[in-house]
């Protein structure tokens, strides 16, 4: 009856949570980012491919989504001055993909380059469905995946030529200990790419509305998401750790038509059966996309491009 009691009260307290759309601590943040894609990310796959991440949408009227996914990765690597190919110099040879998803973007980009990839995810859904892809598709030698905390990374220093994180750093709880480890991890002379949600920039001694945080802490109950962070407190973070050739841009209006395809592609019979049978987290995450296209109507949402290299030693 105990047991039952302290149940029935911890479902009590978590719809309170929810209603209130009360911030998660670090430790509810991770287990609910493991739950949150181990449900979901097979309905991704089944609806979306591979690539569980924005595309790129110019023209802006593409209907091709699958491979404006695809695309998205490779002007993302264009737009951070990579080679086309990995014949050329500069090239990477190794490369982290921090919050892999199932691996996507790792698999294009060892095919690209022919280098070795190394994907983490707090998801054990993830990480076994990403090797799955990589045998699959004739990758294993290259390409492994594995669960791991991306603020305190398995990997040695100076370990990777690329250090990529698409569409990851929204959900990290500490935002200087996440750049941190993405320099430790980064070679000397090393590219560090961040492609990430984050609030407008603010102007000194200004602050969100409180109608935006009410917004931005809706979507952080539905997506298991801490607190947000602007380009701008990004930027500070890098100049921090002495980061050369910073750039920075953003490209929501590259990425804003997605939001609408995903809602369109939401309302047929298979991803309506697939939603009811992933539960009410999915469900909620599902909800939660009127808000992130709501908020980047509203200038709120930005899509923050952010590069980088690690200074030789």
């Amino acid at each position: 009856p105990g047991t039952q009691l302290f149940g029935v009260g911890s479902a009590v307290r978590r719809a309170r949570d929810s209603l209130l759309s009360r911030e998660r601590s670090r430790e509810d943040l991770k287990i609910g980012i493991a739950g949150f894609y181990d449900r979901s990310s097979k309905l991704w796959e089944d609806v979306w491919g591979e690539h569980m991440h924005h595309g790129y949408y110019i023209p802006e009227n593409r209907t091709d989504h699958q491979q404006a996914q695809i695309d998205l990765i490779d002007e993302v690597l264009k737009w951070a001055e990579l080679p086309e190919t990995g014949d050329e110099e500069g090239a990477p040879k190794t490369m982290v993909d921090v919050g892999c998803g199932i691996g996507g973007s790792s698999r294009h980009i060892s095919r690209k380059y022919g280098c070795a990839a190394n994907g983490i995810t707090l998801s054990p859904y993830q990480a076994n469905r990403g090797n799955e892809l990589a045998k699959d598709q004739g990758l294993s030698d290259k390409c492994s995946f594995q669960v791991a905390d991306a603020l305190d990374q398995p990997f040695d220093d100076n370990s990777f030529d690329l250090v990529w994180s698409l569409e990851s750093g929204e959900h990290m709880p500490d935002k200087e200990k996440f750049v941190n480890e993405l320099f430790r991890v980064a070679a000397p002379g090393g590219r560090i790419i961040i492609v990430t949600w984050v609030h407008r920039d603010l102007e000194p001694g200004t602050s969100l509305t409180k109608k935006e945080e009410k917004m931005l802490r809706k979507i952080n109950r539905a997506y298991y998401l801490p607190r947000w962070c602007s380009t701008d407190d990004y930027i500070k973070l890098l100049e921090k750790n002495g980061a050369k050739n910073i750039k920075r841009d953003d490209w929501s209006y590259v990425i804003a038509p997605f939001w609408k395809a995903v809602i369109r592609s939401s309302l047929n019979l298979k991803s309506i059966f697939g939603l009811l049978r992933s539960g009410f987290s999915t469900q909620r995450g599902a909800y939660a996309m009127f808000l992130m296209l709501r908020g980047f109507n509203m200038g709120l949402i930005k899509f923050g491009m952010i590069t980088c290299t690690k200074p030789e030693e």
